[in-house]
C-alpha cells in the first residue's frame, strides 16, 4: 500500500512538473488552404514564424500545410481533419464549418474586412499570341475554343468564374437569368475536363497541353509565370471579374482542444500587418493596405468588378441556387455530352 501511494505521488509530481509546457501550447500548427495559394504561404509562414520568434524568446513555430480544392478542404475539416486555421477562397466553404459546429456562425466578423485580408480578379490565360484571339468572357462560348475550369461543385475557383460568367451575361443587353443560364451552358459545353482545384486545371493547361484558355485568378496567372516562365502564354483581363475575397477563420473546435487558439489567432492576424500585405502584392493578391496597394499598383490593372452579394444575394444564395445537388450547374453540365 506504502508503494503504491509512493508511485502515485511520484506521478502526480511529474504531472506537476508537466504542466508548464503544456500551458505554453502547441508550437505546431495546420493551416488548411485551397490549392493555388501554395506559393504565398511558402513565403508568409517563414516570415510568420519570425515574427512569432522575436515576441517569444525565439519560440520555434512549425506551420503545416495542407492545400487542395476549396470546398473539398472544407470538407475534410468537417470530418475530422485538425486545421487551427482555414485559409478558403469563399466564405461557403467556411460556413460549412459554422453548420457543423466547427467554428461559431459570427466567424466572419472577428477580423477586419469581413475575414478576408486580401482580393483577387478572375484573368484569362491563353496560348502565346493569343491564336483564338480571347478578349472577353463573350469569346470563351464560341465554337472550337476549349475552356480550362475546375469543377464548380468541389473548387471555389471554379464557382467564381461560373458566376462572373453569369453576371457578365445578366448585363449584356436584353440579359436576364434564363439568357444567362444559356450562356453558362454554352461555357461548359466547351470545357474538356473539370478539374477538382485550380492547381490541377493549371497542370491540364500548362503540362498536358489541354485547352485554349484557362480561367484562373490573378495571383496564380503569376505563379505559373514564375514555375513555367512566361514564353508559353499571355495573361487577358476580361471586361468584368467577380471581386474575389478570400476568408481565413480560426478553427475553434481545433485550437480549444489543442490549446492552439493565441498562435492560430495571431498567425491570420498578421495577414493585415504591413509585411503580410506587402508579402500578398508580391505574391499577386490585391492588398486591402492603401498604402501597399499604391506602391504595387502597376501590377494589378484597373477591373470592373462586381460582388457576389450585389447579383446573387450572397454567398449562401448562390451556392443554394447553383452549386448545391440539383442546382443550376447540375442542370447545364452533362459530362460527355459535349
Amino acid at each position: 500500500m506504502k508503494r503504491r501511494h509512493a508511485l502515485a505521488l511520484i506521478a502526480l509530481a511529474a504531472a506537476g512538473s508537466a504542466l508548464p509546457a503544456r500551458a505554453a501550447g502547441p508550437t505546431t500548427i495546420l493551416n488548411v488552404s485551397y490549392d493555388v495559394m501554395r506559393d504565398f504561404y511558402k513565403d508568409y509562414n517563414p516570415a510568420f514564424a519570425k515574427a512569432w520568434a522575436a515576441k517569444h524568446g525565439g519560440e520555434t513555430l512549425t506551420i503545416n500545410m495542407s492545400h487542395g480544392g476549396s470546398s473539398k478542404q472544407a470538407t475534410s475539416v468537417v470530418n475530422g481533419l485538425e486545421a487551427d486555421v482555414i485559409t478558403m477562397n469563399q466564405s461557403t466553404d467556411i460556413d460549412l464549418l459554422a453548420r457543423n459546429g466547427v467554428v461559431p456562425a459570427e466567424w466572419a466578423k472577428r477580423l477586419p474586412d469581413h475575414s478576408a485580408p486580401f482580393t483577387s480578379a478572375t484573368v484569362f490565360l491563353v496560348r502565346k499570341g493569343n491564336p483564338k484571339g480571347i478578349k472577353d468572357w463573350s469569346d470563351l462560348v464560341k465554337p472550337g475554343t476549349q475552356v480550362v475550369i475546375p469543377n464548380p461543385k468541389l473548387s471555389g475557383n471554379g464557382r467564381y468564374t461560373y458566376l462572373t460568367a453569369w453576371g457578365f451575361a445578366l448585363r449584356q443587353p436584353g440579359g436576364n437569368e434564363a439568357k444567362a443560364k444559356e450562356f453558362v451552358a454554352a461555357l461548359f459545353k466547351n470545357v474538356p475536363v473539370l478539374d477538382s482545384g485550380g492547381r490541377a486545371a493549371t497542370t491540364t493547361f500548362m503540362q498536358r497541353q489541354i485547352g485554349d484558355a484557362l480561367v484562373t485568378f490573378e495571383n496564380e496567372a503569376e505563379m505559373i509565370a514564375r514555375e513555367f516562365g512566361r514564353g508559353g502564354f499571355e495573361v487577358v483581363y476580361p471586361s468584368l471579374s467577380i471581386l474575389v475575397e478570400p476568408p481565413v477563420a480560426v478553427v475553434d473546435k481545433v485550437v480549444d482542444k489543442r490549446g492552439s487558439r493565441a498562435v492560430a489567432t495571431a498567425y491570420l492576424e498578421y495577414l493585415w500587418s504591413p509585411e503580410g500585405q506587402e508579402i500578398a502584392a508580391q505574391n499577386y493578391l490585391r492588398p486591402r493596405d492603401k498604402t501597399v496597394f499604391v506602391k504595387y499598383a502597376a501590377q494589378f490593372p484597373t477591373v470592373k468588378f462586381f460582388t457576389v452579394d450585389e447579383s446573387f444575394g450572397d454567398w449562401g444564395r448562390a451556392q443554394k441556387a447553383h452549386f448545391d445537388d440539383g442546382g443550376s450547374f447540375d442542370q447545364i453540365y452533362t459530362p460527355g455530352g459535349r
